[in-house]
């Protein structure tokens, strides 16, 4: 071997993949300004996309849910004509009562209903507005406390009960008369 050999050997393993200008500018685009340009464009495009952000959807419904009040105040008719029992019980009380749902004695049966009558009209018009085992208060509705004594007869009526339907209080029972007299 020569010592030409070895020195250029030598000086070979030593030098760089840039020998050129040209390469060097090259290496300096490919390596700075692409990954920028890039990056820019991934930054377009993830700003860009139509996306809600989360818990965004619906925006102004959830607003509306997040500063609700507390209690809300429902204003009804106070002069509406009271239901009668078998109107109630079509609204309310036939979802359990017609099937025997969770215990609830069926309509029409005056097995079921016997020992429940016995114990008297009080105590089941009672049992129907504070409720009882799995029937919520007035059975989740919203009824006048005269209209579910009298959705209580219909009920107890249809297993053999004879009982007496609730007068309306005095204030609701004159209301219809002073409108009638006033229109005379």
């Amino acid at each position: 071997m020569s010592a030409n050999d070895h020195t250029t050997a030598h000086e070979e393993a030593h030098t760089g993949p840039i020998k050129t200008p040209q390469q060097l500018l090259a290496a300096v685009f490919f390596s700075f300004v692409v990954p920028v340009f890039a990056i820019i464009g991934l930054v377009y495009y993830v700003a860009s996309a139509n996306k809600p952000a989360a818990g965004a959807d619906e925006s102004a419904k959830a607003v509306a849910q997040r500063i609700q009040k507390i209690g809300a105040v429902e204003i009804r008719d106070a002069n509406r004509p009271l239901k009668s029992g078998e109107e109630v019980y079509k609204a309310q009380c036939a979802a359990c009562h017609a099937t025997g749902a969770a215990g609830a004695p069926k309509f029409g049966d005056a097995g079921a209903w016997a020992a429940r009558i016995k114990t008297g009209f009080d105590n089941l018009w009672h049992s129907a507005l504070k409720g009882k085992g799995a029937m919520g208060a007035q059975g989740g509705g919203d009824f006048e406390d005269v209209e579910i004594g009298k959705a209580v007869v219909y009920l107890t009526a249809a297993a053999g009960g004879k009982f007496a339907e609730p007068k309306a209080p005095a204030a609701a029972a004159s209301a219809p008369q002073a409108a009638a007299s006033a229109a005379k």
